[in-house]
């Protein structure tokens, strides 16, 4: 009975009711637009904590370039990975400012549309260049300690520049579409960048692909490779005790830091995708107000990255380690040594002038 009244529906009541379903979704569309999340809820906080991301990760990323250059000229594998990950993370940290400015003026961007897009292709090329990069510092590790005979054919200086070259092209193609999407349209309208607003069905194609490509599977990566460098090294009789706690640390560091840093942003990422699918959630920007103060605190999370990766440059490479150990020892000897010095020469200084005040009283008694 039912479905002979569905197919007795004559055709002007089927285009009543598509008409009606367009209104519909074109309402639920429009007040979904029309969203004004609680901008002054992350003001303060963000504006904080992008100023302690640029004051530690500043210093740190240009200390650990100049490290890691010393390791690269000594062609160091892991070396170029690390440096490849400092650079990065320096370029966009170039970039917390302007995005603490549009903050603190409350989600206004006062600068070009440009900008807008290139600070926003900066920080998502950063991001996934970082998980990338964190990847192959994990895969060498796994080959350099699992392979050991095996990893001198395999971890080449030469075949590390390229995985690198790859993997910053390959991103940087990938996130060009940003410099067409009309949210970095930032001179017109309400001058904001970048912000979350209503799904569409190429936005919730790119949230998976970025779930997926971008954290999920590089997540298993760093989980297998990292649990069989533990096991391993655990397994060892050639290491000393402090040696195998030292690497069960470095294995927990990463995937904790991992985990941290970028889960939070890419489970918002995967609930946005799945929220397009089912309209009725996203009217009355429930959905998306009670979203935000979250979304925003995963993007703090993702920025804390930069800071935090110098550590992991510390606690991954033995050979950094040894640098910063040269480099202390070099400022101690030179902080020991200059008062030494400034006492010879003050010291000679006593001297030259005693002598220069004894001659004139010797001239006068010939005299």
């Amino acid at each position: 009975m039912v479905l002979r009244l569905l197919f007795t529906v004559s055709p002007e009541t089927m285009h009543a009711l598509s008409v009606t379903q367009l209104a519909t979704a074109g309402n639920m569309s429009q007040s979904a637009s029309n969203c004004t999340p609680p901008y002054e809820q992350d003001r303060i906080p963000l504006v904080v904590l992008y100023s302690m991301v640029l004051v530690i990760g500043l210093p740190a990323n240009m200390a650990t370039v100049y490290m890691t250059f010393l390791q690269v000229r000594n062609s160091n594998v892991l070396g170029i990975y690390l440096l490849s990950l400092s650079l990065c993370d320096l370029m966009y940290l170039c970039t917390l400012p302007l995005w603490a400015v549009y903050v603190s003026a409350g989600h206004q961007w006062i600068f070009s549309s440009m900008a807008c897009k290139v600070t926003s292709y900066v920080f998502f090329n950063n991001m996934y260049i970082s998980i990338f990069l964190l990847c192959c510092v994990s895969i060498d590790r796994y080959v350099a300690v699992v392979y050991s005979l095996e990893s001198r054919g395999l971890r080449q200086p030469k075949l590390a520049g390229i995985i690198t070259s790859v993997i910053c092209l390959v991103v940087a193609v990938g996130h060009a579409p940003v410099f067409t999407m009309p949210e970095g349209d930032a001179d017109t309208g309400k001058r904001r960048c970048f912000e979350p607003g209503h799904s569409t069905a190429t936005v919730t194609g790119f949230n998976y692909a970025r779930f997926v490509i971008g954290f999920f599977i590089p997540l298993c990566i760093l989980v297998v490779t990292n649990r069989a460098i533990l096991a391993n090294v655990q397994a060892s009789p050639a290491l000393r005790p402090r040696q195998k706690v030292r690497v069960k640390y470095l294995a927990v560091a990463v995937i904790v830091l991992f985990l941290v840093c970028f889960t939070p942003y890419h489970i918002i990422l995967l609930l946005r995708a799945v929220m397009y699918h089912f309209p009725a959630f996203q009217k009355e920007c429930h959905f998306e107000n009670s979203v935000y103060t979250p979304y925003t605190i995963s993007l703090g999370l993702s920025t804390f990255n930069s800071a935090m990766n110098p550590i992991l440059y510390v606690l991954s490479s033995d050979n950094i380690r040894k640098e910063i150990r040269r480099g202390l020892a070099s400022l101690r000897s030179r902080s020991t040594l200059q008062p030494r010095s400034l006492d010879s020469s003050l010291h000679k200084m006593h001297n030259s002038k005693n002598s220069m005040d004894v001659a004139p009283a010797r001239g006068n008694n010939n005299t």
